[in-house]
Protein backbone atom coordinates (compact mmCIF):
# COMPACT_ATOMS: atom_id res chain seq x y z
CA UNK A 1 0.00 0.00 0.00
CA UNK A 2 1.38 3.40 -1.02
CA UNK A 3 -0.33 6.62 0.03
CA UNK A 4 0.35 10.02 -1.53
CA UNK A 5 -1.02 13.43 -0.51
CA UNK A 6 -0.14 16.99 -1.53
CA UNK A 7 0.21 19.45 1.36
CA UNK A 8 -1.53 22.32 -0.41
CA UNK A 9 0.07 25.72 0.16
CA UNK A 10 -2.21 27.96 2.23
CA UNK A 11 -2.60 31.63 1.44
CA UNK A 12 -4.65 34.28 3.23
CA UNK A 13 -6.59 36.33 0.70
CA UNK A 14 -7.47 38.64 3.58
CA UNK A 15 -6.33 38.60 7.22
CA UNK A 16 -7.94 40.94 9.76
CA UNK A 17 -6.54 40.97 13.29
CA UNK A 18 -9.34 42.04 15.65
CA UNK A 19 -7.96 41.78 19.19
CA UNK A 20 -5.59 39.92 21.49
CA UNK A 21 -7.23 37.16 23.52
CA UNK A 22 -6.66 36.34 27.18
CA UNK A 23 -4.95 33.07 26.18
CA UNK A 24 -2.29 35.03 24.27
CA UNK A 25 -3.65 34.24 20.81
CA UNK A 26 -5.16 36.88 18.56
CA UNK A 27 -8.78 36.98 17.41
CA UNK A 28 -8.61 36.66 13.62
CA UNK A 29 -10.91 36.87 10.63
CA UNK A 30 -9.31 35.43 7.52
CA UNK A 31 -10.22 34.15 4.08
CA UNK A 32 -8.32 30.92 3.64
CA UNK A 33 -7.46 29.76 0.13
CA UNK A 34 -5.33 26.86 -1.05
CA UNK A 35 -3.07 26.42 -4.06
CA UNK A 36 -3.01 23.09 -5.88
CA UNK A 37 0.71 22.56 -5.15
CA UNK A 38 3.05 22.42 -2.17
CA UNK A 39 4.89 19.78 -0.19
CA UNK A 40 4.28 16.10 -1.03
CA UNK A 41 3.87 13.26 1.46
CA UNK A 42 4.15 9.59 0.55
CA UNK A 43 3.79 6.71 3.00
CA UNK A 44 3.51 2.98 3.36
CA UNK A 45 2.43 0.84 6.28
CA UNK A 46 5.20 -0.07 8.71
CA UNK A 47 5.76 -1.62 12.13
CA UNK A 48 6.37 1.84 13.62
CA UNK A 49 6.06 5.47 12.60
CA UNK A 50 9.05 6.91 10.74
CA UNK A 51 9.67 10.18 8.93
CA UNK A 52 12.23 10.98 6.23
CA UNK A 53 12.50 14.51 4.89
CA UNK A 54 13.78 15.26 1.38
CA UNK A 55 13.45 18.14 -1.06
CA UNK A 56 14.90 21.64 -1.49
CA UNK A 57 13.96 22.82 2.04
CA UNK A 58 14.56 19.56 3.89
CA UNK A 59 17.59 20.92 5.76
CA UNK A 60 15.37 23.50 7.48
CA UNK A 61 13.75 20.62 9.40
CA UNK A 62 16.76 19.31 11.28
CA UNK A 63 14.86 17.45 14.03
CA UNK A 64 12.38 14.91 12.63
CA UNK A 65 11.01 14.12 16.10
CA UNK A 66 10.00 17.76 16.56
CA UNK A 67 8.33 17.86 13.12
CA UNK A 68 4.60 18.49 13.14
CA UNK A 69 4.10 15.43 10.90
CA UNK A 70 5.43 13.21 13.69
CA UNK A 71 3.22 15.07 16.15
CA UNK A 72 0.24 14.43 13.87
CA UNK A 73 1.10 10.75 13.68
CA UNK A 74 1.21 10.59 17.47
CA UNK A 75 -2.18 12.32 17.67
CA UNK A 76 -4.04 9.74 15.54
CA UNK A 77 -4.80 6.17 16.68
CA UNK A 78 -4.11 3.51 14.05
CA UNK A 79 -3.63 -0.26 13.90
CA UNK A 80 -0.34 0.11 11.96
CA UNK A 81 2.53 2.56 11.77
CA UNK A 82 3.34 4.70 8.75
CA UNK A 83 6.73 5.20 7.12
CA UNK A 84 6.36 8.73 5.75
CA UNK A 85 8.56 10.63 3.31
CA UNK A 86 8.04 14.39 3.29
CA UNK A 87 9.20 16.22 0.15
CA UNK A 88 9.69 19.74 1.48
CA UNK A 89 9.08 22.07 -1.48
CA UNK A 90 7.77 25.08 0.48
CA UNK A 91 10.09 27.40 2.40
CA UNK A 92 9.83 27.33 6.20
CA UNK A 93 8.45 30.26 8.24
CA UNK A 94 7.02 31.64 5.00
CA UNK A 95 3.35 32.42 5.68
CA UNK A 96 2.19 29.45 3.61
CA UNK A 97 1.12 27.24 6.50
CA UNK A 98 3.76 24.73 5.41
CA UNK A 99 3.91 22.75 8.64
CA UNK A 100 0.16 22.95 9.13
CA UNK A 101 -0.35 21.88 5.51
CA UNK A 102 1.95 18.90 6.09
CA UNK A 103 -0.07 17.90 9.15
CA UNK A 104 -3.31 18.40 7.21
CA UNK A 105 -2.07 16.11 4.44
CA UNK A 106 -1.11 13.51 7.04
CA UNK A 107 -4.62 13.65 8.52
CA UNK A 108 -6.09 13.04 5.05
CA UNK A 109 -3.65 10.19 4.51
CA UNK A 110 -4.70 8.52 7.76
CA UNK A 111 -8.37 9.15 6.93
CA UNK A 112 -8.00 7.35 3.61
CA UNK A 113 -6.10 4.41 5.08
CA UNK A 114 -7.69 3.91 8.50
CA UNK A 115 -10.37 6.55 9.11
CA UNK A 116 -10.22 9.45 11.55
CA UNK A 117 -11.62 9.61 15.11
CA UNK A 118 -14.75 11.69 15.61
CA UNK A 119 -12.83 14.38 17.47
CA UNK A 120 -10.25 14.85 14.73
CA UNK A 121 -10.86 18.60 14.50
CA UNK A 122 -9.99 19.06 18.16
CA UNK A 123 -6.88 16.88 17.73
CA UNK A 124 -5.86 18.93 14.69
CA UNK A 125 -6.41 22.24 16.49
CA UNK A 126 -4.11 21.14 19.31
CA UNK A 127 -1.30 20.84 16.76
CA UNK A 128 -1.79 24.39 15.46
CA UNK A 129 -4.51 26.93 14.78
CA UNK A 130 -4.33 26.46 10.98
CA UNK A 131 -4.23 22.65 10.96
CA UNK A 132 -8.02 22.02 10.81
CA UNK A 133 -8.27 24.41 7.85
CA UNK A 134 -5.39 22.60 6.16
CA UNK A 135 -7.07 19.22 6.62
CA UNK A 136 -10.05 20.57 4.65
CA UNK A 137 -7.82 22.56 2.26
CA UNK A 138 -10.84 24.34 0.78
CA UNK A 139 -11.65 28.03 0.59
CA UNK A 140 -13.51 29.29 3.65
CA UNK A 141 -13.52 31.99 6.30
CA UNK A 142 -11.61 31.22 9.48
CA UNK A 143 -12.55 32.86 12.79
CA UNK A 144 -11.12 32.94 16.29
CA UNK A 145 -7.58 31.62 16.04
CA UNK A 146 -8.52 30.38 12.56
CA UNK A 147 -9.95 27.02 13.63
CA UNK A 148 -13.64 28.05 13.39
CA UNK A 149 -14.97 27.99 9.83
CA UNK A 150 -17.72 29.73 7.87
CA UNK A 151 -18.61 28.74 4.31
CA UNK A 152 -18.04 31.28 1.54
CA UNK A 153 -18.94 31.41 -2.14
CA UNK A 154 -15.77 30.33 -3.95
CA UNK A 155 -15.90 32.31 -7.18
CA UNK A 156 -12.10 32.24 -7.50
CA UNK A 157 -11.41 28.53 -8.08
CA UNK A 158 -9.02 28.00 -10.97
CA UNK A 159 -7.40 31.44 -10.82
CA UNK A 160 -3.70 31.33 -11.68
CA UNK A 161 -1.39 31.95 -8.71
CA UNK A 162 2.25 32.96 -8.43
CA UNK A 163 3.93 32.54 -5.04
CA UNK A 164 7.15 34.48 -4.41
CA UNK A 165 9.43 34.51 -1.38
CA UNK A 166 12.72 36.43 -0.97
CA UNK A 167 14.06 33.45 1.02
CA UNK A 168 14.11 35.35 4.29
CA UNK A 169 12.41 33.42 7.13
CA UNK A 170 9.90 35.51 9.11
CA UNK A 171 8.74 33.83 12.35
CA UNK A 172 5.11 34.46 13.17
CA UNK A 173 5.54 35.50 16.82
CA UNK A 174 7.56 38.69 16.28
CA UNK A 175 5.17 39.86 13.53
CA UNK A 176 2.12 39.56 15.79
CA UNK A 177 4.07 41.28 18.57
CA UNK A 178 4.83 44.20 16.21
CA UNK A 179 1.14 44.62 15.22
CA UNK A 180 -0.07 48.05 16.32
CA UNK A 181 -3.09 46.61 18.15
CA UNK A 182 -5.60 48.78 16.29
CA UNK A 183 -8.77 46.97 15.22
CA UNK A 184 -9.47 48.14 11.65
CA UNK A 185 -12.78 46.29 11.39
CA UNK A 186 -14.21 42.97 10.18
CA UNK A 187 -13.99 41.19 6.87
CA UNK A 188 -16.33 42.58 4.22
CA UNK A 189 -19.43 40.61 3.30
CA UNK A 190 -19.79 38.87 -0.03
CA UNK A 191 -18.17 36.22 -2.19
CA UNK A 192 -14.49 35.33 -2.09
CA UNK A 193 -13.68 37.82 -4.86
CA UNK A 194 -15.35 40.63 -2.95
CA UNK A 195 -13.60 39.79 0.32
CA UNK A 196 -10.22 39.45 -1.40
CA UNK A 197 -10.64 42.76 -3.22
CA UNK A 198 -11.94 44.78 -0.28
CA UNK A 199 -10.12 43.04 2.56
CA UNK A 200 -6.57 43.55 3.80
CA UNK A 201 -3.69 41.87 5.61
CA UNK A 202 -3.19 43.61 8.95
CA UNK A 203 0.16 41.86 9.42
CA UNK A 204 1.72 43.28 6.25
CA UNK A 205 3.06 46.48 7.84
CA UNK A 206 4.64 44.82 10.90
CA UNK A 207 6.10 42.07 8.69
CA UNK A 208 7.69 44.67 6.41
CA UNK A 209 9.23 46.32 9.47
CA UNK A 210 10.94 43.02 10.25
CA UNK A 211 11.62 42.04 6.62
CA UNK A 212 11.78 45.04 4.25
CA UNK A 213 12.30 42.70 1.30
CA UNK A 214 8.55 41.93 1.45
CA UNK A 215 7.80 45.43 0.14
CA UNK A 216 10.22 44.87 -2.73
CA UNK A 217 8.47 41.62 -3.66
CA UNK A 218 5.03 43.25 -3.53
CA UNK A 219 6.19 46.12 -5.73
CA UNK A 220 7.65 43.67 -8.24
CA UNK A 221 4.40 41.66 -8.32
CA UNK A 222 2.31 44.80 -8.72
CA UNK A 223 4.39 45.71 -11.78
CA UNK A 224 3.21 42.49 -13.50
CA UNK A 225 -0.39 43.82 -13.56
CA UNK A 226 -2.05 41.03 -11.56
CA UNK A 227 -5.70 40.83 -10.52
CA UNK A 228 -4.40 41.35 -6.97
CA UNK A 229 -1.22 40.91 -4.97
CA UNK A 230 -0.73 40.60 -1.23
CA UNK A 231 1.44 39.08 1.47
CA UNK A 232 0.24 35.74 2.84
CA UNK A 233 -0.15 35.19 6.56
CA UNK A 234 2.69 36.75 8.52
CA UNK A 235 5.08 36.65 5.52
CA UNK A 236 7.46 36.60 3.89
CA UNK A 237 5.74 34.84 0.97
CA UNK A 238 3.67 37.10 -1.27
CA UNK A 239 1.23 36.02 -3.95
CA UNK A 240 -0.27 37.42 -7.11
CA UNK A 241 -3.47 36.23 -8.78
CA UNK A 242 -3.99 36.37 -12.54
CA UNK A 243 -6.95 35.87 -14.82
CA UNK A 244 -4.97 33.47 -17.03
CA UNK A 245 -2.02 31.09 -16.76
CA UNK A 246 -0.35 32.82 -19.71
CA UNK A 247 -0.20 36.18 -17.90
CA UNK A 248 1.06 34.47 -14.76
CA UNK A 249 3.75 32.54 -16.62
CA UNK A 250 4.97 35.70 -18.29
CA UNK A 251 5.16 37.41 -14.89
CA UNK A 252 7.04 34.44 -13.41
CA UNK A 253 9.56 34.51 -16.22
CA UNK A 254 10.19 38.23 -15.78
CA UNK A 255 10.59 37.96 -12.02
CA UNK A 256 12.89 34.98 -12.44
CA UNK A 257 15.16 37.02 -14.70
CA UNK A 258 15.08 40.14 -12.51
CA UNK A 259 15.33 38.35 -9.16
CA UNK A 260 16.98 34.98 -9.65
CA UNK A 261 17.58 34.67 -5.90
CA UNK A 262 13.84 34.66 -5.10
CA UNK A 263 11.88 31.42 -4.69
CA UNK A 264 8.70 31.06 -6.69
CA UNK A 265 6.01 28.47 -7.34
CA UNK A 266 3.14 28.47 -9.85
CA UNK A 267 -0.27 26.93 -9.35
CA UNK A 268 -4.03 27.45 -9.38
CA UNK A 269 -6.51 28.19 -6.60
CA UNK A 270 -8.50 25.14 -5.49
Amino acid sequence: MRLTETAYAKINLALHVRKRREDGYHELETLFAFVDCGDVLTARRADEDRLTTVGPFATALDNPFDNIVMQALSALPRPDGLDVTLEKNLPVAAGLGGGSADAGALFRMVRNAFGLPGDWRERAARLGADVPACVDSDMHIGLGTGAQRIEVENDMAGMAVLLVNPLVPVPTGPVFKAWDGIDQGPLPDGSARTIAREGRNDLRAPAIEICPQIATVLDALQATDPWMQEMSGSGATCFALYESAEIRDSAAQKLGLDHSDWWQMKGFLR
